[in-house]
C-alpha cells in the first residue's frame, strides 16, 4: 500500500489482505459514473405541474363562481332570472307581461319575481334594499305553482327607488 502517511509508523509491508481491498476501492472508484440530472427536464415538468393546477383551480372557480357572474352581467334581459332564483315555474299569464319585474331607479336591471316562492322573494327584496308590503293571492288555475309571486306591485315599467315597499300577489292554486 503506498499512501502519503497513512501507515503508521513502525509498519513496513502490507498485508495481501490490505492490497486486495486498496485494488478493490480503486475498482469502486474508477467504476462509478457520476449520476446525470436532466435539469431542464425536471424544471420544465415542475412548471407543466404547477400551470396544470393552477388552470384546474380556475376551471373550478370559474364553474362555480361563473354562474353568478353570467346571471348578472345578463340580469338585464327580459328572459333571463336571477342567479339565485332557483328553479322557476311558468307564472300565469298576466295582462301585463312586466307584472312580475320590478326596476330600481338607481339600477338599469329588472329584478323578476314571476315564480319565486314568498321565502324566496322575502330574500330578494331584503338583499334589493326593499321592503315587504301587502301580500295577496290570487287564483290562477292549472297555470301556476300555489304559493308562488305572480305579480308585485309597483311593476316594471316604474322605477322604485331603494326602501320602497313592494307588494307581492302569489298564486292561490
Amino acid at each position: 500500500m503506498t499512501s502519503h502517511g497513512s501507515r503508521p509508523p513502525g509498519c513496513t509491508g502490507s498485508t495481501p489482505f490490505e492490497e486486495e481491498l486498496v485494488n478493490a476501492m480503486n475498482d469502486f472508484v474508477n467504476a462509478a459514473e457520476a449520476p446525470d440530472f436532466d435539469t431542464a427536464g425536471i424544471v420544465r415538468k415542475t412548471r407543466r405541474k404547477r400551470a396544470t393546477a393552477i388552470a384546474g383551480i380556475a376551471t373550478a372557480l370559474v364553474v362555480v363562481g361563473g354562474g353568478t357572474a353570467l346571471a348578472s352581467i345578463n340580469g338585464g334581459s327580459d328572459t333571463s332570472k336571477p342567479a339565485a332564483a332557483g328553479t322557476v315555474t311558468a307564472a300565469p299569464e298576466a295582462a301585463d307581461p312586466e307584472a312580475a319585474y320590478v326596476v330600481l331607479e338607481d339600477s338599469k336591471y329588472k329584478l323578476d319575481f314571476g315564480g319565486l316562492s314568498l321565502d324566496f322573494a322575502k330574500q330578494q327584496l331584503l338583499k334589493s334594499q326593499l321592503k315587504l308590503g301587502k301580500v295577496s293571492e290570487v287564483d290562477c288555475g292549472k297555470n301556476g305553482k300555489p304559493g308562488t309571486v305572480v305579480e308585485v306591485s309597483p311593476h316594471s315599467p316604474n322605477a322604485v327607488p331603494r326602501g320602497a315597499s313592494i307588494s307581492l300577489i302569489l298564486c292561490a292554486g
